[in-house]
């Protein structure tokens, strides 16, 4: 743009007065980002139609022509030493230097950024556009370990503090030390005391003085008391680690790991407050604490866990070679019902691992997607809530997951399947439909299931005043809390300019659809609600709110089963739903007579030992 086409633009917009710096800077060949379509480069004014003429790169929008008056909030123009404009330049120097000097890189990126400086959030959004945004986040967390060791830059211990370009370098062990004697929190002295050991192994100073280290550490865990006791077993891990790079016997320090396993009273509760890097060694320690016992005890951690420590206690126990307890352990928690979600989203996403598929592929069964949907539909009814539910996820968004684990199933156990699906509080109503129809192209039938008019959907339900009052609280707080804080936040954002880019509008949006669909389907589930407090339930036979000893045909094993209503849900308290193929079977059964349930082509028979009313004798936790 000339000096006459600016101060024509300024006449007509006065309030331009001010970017007239970036006006200026709007000539032919320089570059520019824009917030939606990236990086761009000015090829020219326009001043028959004072418009910008710029070629963007991404979306082919080569010659597009933009208003400066309008744009020019929107525009960032680029200064010749920015990195950005350079790899279009020299994009074979750039690409070098990430390749083969990743924190001369970064150093180069801070050293043209204000102050020096820039937060974890907008060197992802710049390396993105620098070195691509499937490739940039591999990049960026090697850079990270790197830079840890890089006297230039200090790095942040927290997120959203910046990465800082030092006047001076610093090495970040002497940093590290520094800031561990002068804390007086044990918990940060455990942090500082752990990330000096990553780099004592070559410097001779660190050495010197890991002895007066050792010593702080010692004293801080025998003498402080602000430890949980998974924060004082990671500092003795770490003050052992010290202990046996200077030599020292760290059996004669106290306390030992043993000491506090042995006095620990849950360790399922211990291994949520040790870092999941030490889940391997808290294992080890099981076992050389407790040689009798620790399958059983790595056997019962299983079972209450959850993402990495899942892996790591079935990988424990693999390389100990008892694939057959494992095997025989997963297989009986299914049949039991006891088969928590976070197992079942290990066993589904693992499925055709090649080191897991053998151990894993007879538990794919139509068996396993009723524990799916069972232990979907508990964690919808425990969170009451928006949060995501990782296998509900999982068995939406893997198309092939529903039609392998309905392999075998006939017809009948197919439709019990979909209609538990449809009842299952877990899923939205499109979710549901995408779902269901993997169903029905197995399975034509199933297509009664589908619309207002389909049985199951219009069907009353039978729930426990209890379970009512969950939704009814929940429904109130949707409606007098959230979705009028929506409605605030929606407003609020709106005002905030236009609302194509957003991203808080958009947001407040995306969570008014969660909230409406959350609405719709409490509206539906009260209006079939059918209370009671199971008082009518019969004598002789099995009915809802029956209690039901039964003996398993395979194993001979004894087990008790509340039915209750179809909220009712507590696989770890043996409560059935009524709507439960095995509920559903029971149902009008008196004692001494046989049901079977047929899933995965296997036919499981079940006797009725003993039948009584649960209120009379309610089955507690």
């Amino acid at each position: 743009m000339t000096k006459d086409a600016i101060d024509l633009l300024i006449r007509q917009h006065p309030g331009l007065k001010v970017v007239r710096p970036k006006l200026e800077a709007m000539q032919p060949g320089a570059y520019c980002i824009h917030r939606s379509w990236g990086i761009g480069k000015i090829r020219e004014y326009d001043d028959k139609e004072n418009k910008l003429i710029i070629d963007f790169e991404e979306d082919d929008k080569n010659g597009h022509a933009m208003d400066p008056a309008f744009c020019v909030d929107k525009l960032e123009i680029l200064p010749l030493d920015n990195i950005l404009v350079r790899q279009r330049k020299e994009p074979g120097a750039i690409e070098e230097i990430a390749k083969k000097q990743p924190t001369d890189l970064v150093v180069e990126i801070l050293s043209h950024c204000p102050d020096n400086s820039a937060t974890n959030t907008e060197l992802e959004n710049l390396l993105s556009r620098l070195l691509g945004r499937s490739n940039y986040k591999k990049w960026w967390t090697n850079a990270r370990r790197l830079l840890v060791k890089d006297p230039r830059v200090a790095v942040p211990a927290r997120k959203t503090a910046p990465y800082i370009l030092r006047d001076e370098p610093i090495k970040a062990e002497d940093e590290i030390l520094e800031a561990f004697f002068e804390t007086r929190a044990p918990k940060k002295k455990i942090q500082l005391a752990d990330k000096l050991i990553g780099l004592s192994v070559k410097h001779e100073d660190i050495k010197e003085a890991l002895p007066d280290i050792l010593k702080a550490l010692a004293s801080c865990l025998q003498e402080t008391k602000q430890l949980n006791e998974g924060e004082r077993l990671y500092g003795v891990w770490i003050r052992n680690n010290l202990a046996r790079f200077i030599h020292e016997d760290v059996e004669s320090l106290l306390p030992t790991s043993a000491s506090i396993l042995n006095n620990c009273a849950d360790l399922s509760d211990l291994a949520t407050k040790i870092p999941t890097s030490y889940y391997k060694r808290f294992l080890d320690l099981i076992e050389r604490t407790f040689p009798e016992d620790w399958k059983k005890l790595v056997i019962d951690l299983l079972r209450n866990s959850s993402g990495r420590l899942t892996t790591e206690c079935i990988n424990y126990l693999l390389e100990r070679e008892c694939q057959e307890l494992l095997e025989s352990t997963l297989s009986r928690w299914l049949n039991e019902h006891t088969l928590k979600g976070p197992i079942i989203f290990w066993i589904l996403k693992h499925r055709h691992s090649r080191k897991y598929q053998a151990m894993l592929e007879p538990l794919i069964s139509p068996r396993m997607l009723n524990a799916a949907l069972y232990a979907i539909d508990y964690e919808a009814l425990q969170n009451a809530g928006s949060r995501r539910i990782l296998l509900a996820d999982l068995l939406s968004e893997d198309q092939n997951l529903v039609p392998e684990l309905l392999e075998g199933a006939n017809a009948e156990t197919a439709y019990d399947l979909a209609n538990n699906l449809m009842l299952n509080q877990g899923f939205d109503d499109l979710t549901k439909k995408s779902v269901l129809a993997r169903f029905i192209r197995l399975y034509p039938g199933v297509q009664d299931l589908v619309g207002e008019t389909g049985s199951s959907r219009q069907r009353g339900l039978i729930v426990s005043r209890e379970s009512f009052e969950m939704r009814r609280q929940e429904y109130d707080h949707l409606m007098n809390t959230k979705i009028p804080e929506n409605k605030a936040a929606i407003t609020a954002a709106r005002e905030h300019g236009d609302i194509r880019e957003n991203a808080e509008y958009k947001m407040a949006r995306q969570e008014q659809e969660t909230l409406l669909s959350r609405k719709e389907q409490l509206e539906t589930d009260l209006s079939r609600a059918q209370v009671t407090d199971f008082s009518n339930a019969p004598v002789e036979v099995v009915g809802i709110g029956s209690v039901v000893e039964l003996e398993q045909g395979s194993t001979g094993q004894i087990v008790t089963f509340s039915i209750l209503g179809a909220w009712d849900s507590d696989p770890e308290n043996n409560v059935l739903s009524y709507l439960t193929p095995l509920a559903n079977n029971l149902i009008s059964r008196r004692a001494g007579e046989s049901v079977s349930v047929e899933i995965d082509g296997f036919e499981e028979v079940w006797k009725i030992r003993d039948i009584r009313r649960w209120v009379d004798s309610p089955v507690t936790s």
